[in-house]
């Protein structure tokens, strides 16, 4: 009976997705976005300004010609010293030269902190030359003294993230070092200036100097123009200007326009940002806003009523006042179409949702959620919405740590495809992202980002009007992030609830360490627990063999027994802090609910809520994630919310993947789905198939993370799941079989039973990793050129190319 039940339930999707797509029509409701970053031409900018001068160098010499720059300790070029695999270091002629006895070789300098008010370093300048390597690195440190030997040590397993490929020809050359997220170098923090002058052991190099560039010095020196730029570590699409310049934009306004703003300075001086509308064709200026702001690095959110104006060509200035060259940042500035009140648009068939919420949960396994059949009432929101919604009950994530999950998630790509498979990898700037197709569509769109993986870092803010980064957070707690992001999803829903909008809400919460708020960290814990656990870790971690485990404190069975911990009960303490990590980020999630309710968009709005990955607690001998391709890590959570736009609720018993969220979300609201993407829509059966699915299988790899050196990959089909492990130690067979249906969790190999199985799921895992190897993304650096001078500077200014 209940297959039946399963299979009546697909069908009725499937009904009513074909008959809600052919009916459904955004036209009534189209949105509209008239962005100034899309539209910025240089000739817009009117008003010179004088060139800047007087800016404070931090950079050093070896030469004699330049004084120690500002915040240098006293004698700051002779300071220089061997940080690690370095000897014969010296001044001589003019450069800081020496040769490398390692392949990590470190160079270092002291600098006094400096008091520059919040300025953050935009880039490092250094001239060398080297005779051998194939990289050049920086690295800062904030102590009164770099603790060298864990440098050293967190350096063999994380890479520096700021870098450049090095030309060991032998040549003199300049390089500028871009930095790279999640770390924010601070003017202020910096207290030593690390330099690796060469990744390969035996190499000679000469250093002729070393320059640190701040962001103020930066943008004093160009001219106004778009960039990706951040205040407190919130991001958003900017013009940044100068005092007096204006910015003009003409165009044609929509029937009820409104402009969507945020301002911002860099300093404590007083910039007065101001905005005019005028006839296009001539005619008296109109002052619509004037702010002046004082207080530095945070956004101020603007709403500008330009009603009167609906419908009309009109001339609209950005102008700013103050002291000349004082700079500001026009962030996000779009005039949208104000949409009817929610409240009264309610109950129009077919229409497509005014806004979509994806809510990732990061380190999520669906067996720990009560919906699933866990016995802990662990997220009783999430329950109440599966059975308003859509569960289901079987969805594959693509790879088990977030780096190459989410931008799955968000590319409907596999990872062999999108390449974001290493810790520094970044999302080419030739992939679509769901956020891309809803910006392009005029949705207002905003990402909070709870894990520097969904941010720049890994190049994901592509079409996202305003990014909180993880960063962003200074609470005492910044892991458990629901409570903080909820706080501020909702302002921003109640200022966008008359527009179009996508919002991607990630939520990290679940994830180690689990210790969480009041009261829900003791609601299955026993008080006390973190203590024992933080205790239990330390004992451990020295005997932990692999160094990322190492790093972040997550033992293998036998390493705690090695320790003299019982290994059940440290996972039982564990889960039980966990599963109240999960229960304080429902208890968010219901209050995201309710702020829908409260806005009345509860009928206009689809919630989908999804997981990354799991989290293993020794079911296969280890904890943390990433390192298998068991069930407790691969199966995910997903469901989909919303009363006005989904069909009558239902369990949905098939096999499917994160991929497929993507365009299921696209086709709800009414947008086409890129020809690019691998997934499918999982409300509209029948159709022809993308050809990389001709066969319907969820398939999952796993790369470590690194440095690892493993590779898997498995796939499901007809109620079987095969591991194949392509690199593997000794004690791991080649191939694995389960069956999914009975043992989700994989618990019992039954390969041997079964060897037709094996061949014929081989088979196909080996025909679909041919068909993802002869089509991967091109990185950006052989992309840009194919790219217009046009296309690849807006890129750039935006942070997509890098």
């Amino acid at each position: 009976m209940t297959r039946w039940v399963g299979w009546l339930s697909v069908l009725l999707i499937a009904s009513w997705g074909a008959l809600a797509l052919s009916c459904r029509s955004t036209e009534p409701s189209k949105p509209v976005a008239i962005r100034l970053v899309d539209r910025f031409e240089d000739s817009m900018v009117e008003g010179g300004r004088a060139p800047a001068t007087g800016l404070a160098r931090t950079e050093w010499r070896f030469d004699g010609s330049l004084p120690p720059p500002p915040g240098a300790a006293p004698g700051a070029v002779a300071a220089w010293q061997v940080g690690f695999g370095v000897t014969d270091l010296r001044v001589a002629g003019g450069r800081l030269s020496g040769r490398s006895t390692d392949d990590l070789a470190i160079v270092y300098a002291g600098r006094q902190p400096d008091a520059l008010g919040g300025d953050i370093l935009h880039a490092v300048e250094i001239r060398l030359r080297a005779t051998a390597g194939n990289n050049l690195y920086v690295h800062f440190e904030a102590g009164e003294d770099p603790t060298m030997p864990l440098v050293v040590e967190q350096s063999r397993v994380y890479p520096w993230m700021i870098g450049s490929p090095l030309l060991a020809d032998g040549e003199m050359r300049t390089y500028t070092l871009l930095p790279r997220p999640p770390e924010v170098y601070d003017a202020a923090s910096i207290r030593h200036v690390l330099v690796r002058p060469t990744d390969r052991a035996g190499a000679d190099f000469e250093i002729e100097s070393v320059r640190l560039i701040f962001r103020r010095e930066h943008l004093a020196s160009i001219p106004t123009s778009i960039a990706w730029q951040g205040l407190s570590e919130v991001f958003r699409e900017s013009v940044v200007a100068h005092v007096p310049e204006t910015v003009r934009l003409t165009a044609r306004l929509p029937e009820r326009p409104w402009l969507d703003l945020a301002v911002g300075t860099l300093d404590v001086k007083p910039v007065t940002f101001r905005v005019t509308a005028a006839p296009a064709g001539g005619g008296a200026e109109i002052v619509v806003l004037e702010r002046t702001v004082t207080s530095a690095h945070r956004w101020e959110p603007l709403e500008v009523d330009l009603a009167a104006w609906g419908g009309k060509e009109v001339s609209l200035s950005l102008s700013l006042a103050g002291d000349e060259g004082e700079i500001g940042f026009w962030g996000s500035p779009v005039v949208r179409n104000r949409l009817p009140d929610a409240r009264a648009a309610k109950g129009r068939p077919g229409q497509a949702p005014r806004g979509v919420i994806l809510v990732m949960g990061d380190t999520l396994r669906r067996d720990h959620l009560d919906t699933y059949g866990y016995g802990r009432p662990t997220a009783p929101v999430l329950t109440g919405m599966a059975k308003q919604g859509l569960l289901f009950e079987d969805c594959q994530t693509v790879a088990t740590w977030t780096k190459a999950a989410a931008p799955s998630l968000m590319t409907s790509l596999s990872p062999l495809t999108h390449r974001v498979i290493e810790f520094d990898s970044l999302l080419p700037s030739s992939a679509t992202t769901l956020a891309e197709v809803y910006r392009q569509a005029g949705y207002a769109t905003v990402s909070l980002a709870a894990n520097s993986f969904l941010g720049k870092f890994s190049n994901m803010h592509q079409g996202f009007e305003e990014l909180h980064e993880s960063t962003s957070i200074t609470a005492p707690m910044p892991g458990k992030t629901a409570r903080y992001y909820v706080d501020r999803l909702l302002p921003w829903i109640e200022a966008h609830k008359d527009t179009h909008f996508f919002a991607f809400l990630h939520l990290f919460d679940p994830h180690h360490p689990y210790h969480t708020f009041e009261p829900y960290n003791t609601v299955w814990a026993e008080p006390g627990s973190v203590g024992i656990q933080n205790q239990r870790r330390g004992q451990v971690v020295p005997l932990i063999t692999d160094p990322l485990m190492q790093l972040v404190g997550m033992p293998s069975r036998a390493e705690l027994l090695q320790a003299g911990i019982p290994p059940e009960d440290f996972a039982a303490r564990d889960k039980s802090l966990y599963d109240g990590s999960i229960r304080a980020m429902d208890v968010e999630v219901g209050r995201l609910l309710a702020g829908l309710r409260s806005a009345g968009l509860d009928d206009d709005v689809v919630v989908a809520f999804v997981g990354d990955h799991g989290e293993e607690f020794l079911d296969h001998d280890w904890t943390n994630h990433g390192q298998s391709l068991y069930g407790e890590l691969t199966n995910v959570p997903l469901l989909l919310w919303g009363p006005g736009a989904l069909p009558a609720p239902a369990r949905v018993p098939r096999t499917v993947q994160i991929l497929d969220l993507a365009p299921t979300l696209a086709r709800l609201s009414g947008l086409a789905v890129p020809e690019s993407w691998q997934g499918a829509d999982l409300l509209a059966r029948g159709g022809p198939e993308r050809p990389v699915f001709a066969v319907k299988a969820a398939i999952t790899n796993v790369y470590g993370p690194p440095p690892r050196d493993q590779e898997s990959f498995s796939v499901i089909q007809d109620g079987w799941k095969l591991i194949h492990h392509t690199r593997r130690p000794p004690s791991k067979p080649e191939f694995e079989l389960f069956d999914h249906r009975r043992d989700p969790l994989d618990a019992h190999d039954v390969a041997a039973a079964n060897p037709e199985v094996v061949t014929r799921l081989a088979r196909l895992l080996t025909s679909w990793r041919e068909a993802m190897a002869a089509a991967p993304l091109a990185p950006d650096a052989h992309a840009v050129g194919q790219m217009s001078d046009q296309e690849l500077k807006r890129l750039r200014a935006l942070g997509y190319v890098q």
